[in-house]
């Protein structure tokens, strides 16, 4: 009589089965996909205004013996935000030093209004002042003191009346060449 053959598990199956269980997130946890990162002149000194301003919450930070921050990480609501003071010879630079930024920061807020204030006491800049805008959303821009943008929003209810008047206004400001949200020609940097 033959003998059954036992049932193998390949070993392929087994080192599967092990790395699923094993295996942990390529992602830190908390992060997102993608994950701003400031380059900033006096990064201990923002690390203190993004807390008033914005209610970060410190979750790292790495110094060097003569105080510049090599990196820091900071948590806004549910995202992380890293920043580093600026180095010679690095190929990023603060806004500060060159004279405007190219990215403005979003930050959604339940109470937009109370941020807008929290912010602007922390001695954020008004760029575009805080009104409800075409799209639905309650939204206004500032500039830290470090020369990054930041606009504020949440979203609000428009009759669509009141959206379609703001639109039209909007797109003849932007017909003229200008930006319907700015009185003068922002600087971007203070």
């Amino acid at each position: 009589m033959p003998k059954k053959k036992a049932k193998r598990t390949s070993s392929r199956t087994k080192k599967r089965k092990s790395v699923n269980i094993e295996r942990k997130s390529s992602i830190p946890e908390g992060f997102r996909t993608i994950t701003p990162y400031l380059t900033v002149n006096g990064a201990a000194q923002a690390i203190e205004f993004y807390k008033n301003a914005f209610g970060a919450k410190e979750v790292s930070r790495s110094p060097l013996p003569d105080g510049k921050i090599l990196n820091a990480i900071l948590k806004i609501g549910d995202s992380m935000l890293m920043l580093s003071d600026e180095f010679p010879g690095s190929q990023t630079r603060a806004p500060t030093s060159i004279g405007t930024t190219t990215v403005a920061l979003h930050i959604y807020s339940e109470d937009v209004d109370k941020l807008w204030e929290q912010a602007l006491t922390a001695g954020a800049r008004m760029v575009m002042p805080l009104d409800n805008q075409f799209w639905g959303e309650r939204y206004g821009q500032v500039d830290d003191p470090f020369g990054h943008r930041f606009s504020i929003s949440m979203r609000v209810e428009m009759k669509p009346e009141e959206m379609e008047a703001k639109r039209q206004a909007a797109m003849a400001v932007f017909a003229q060449g200008e930006h319907p949200g700015y009185k003068t020609q922002p600087s971007g940097v203070q």
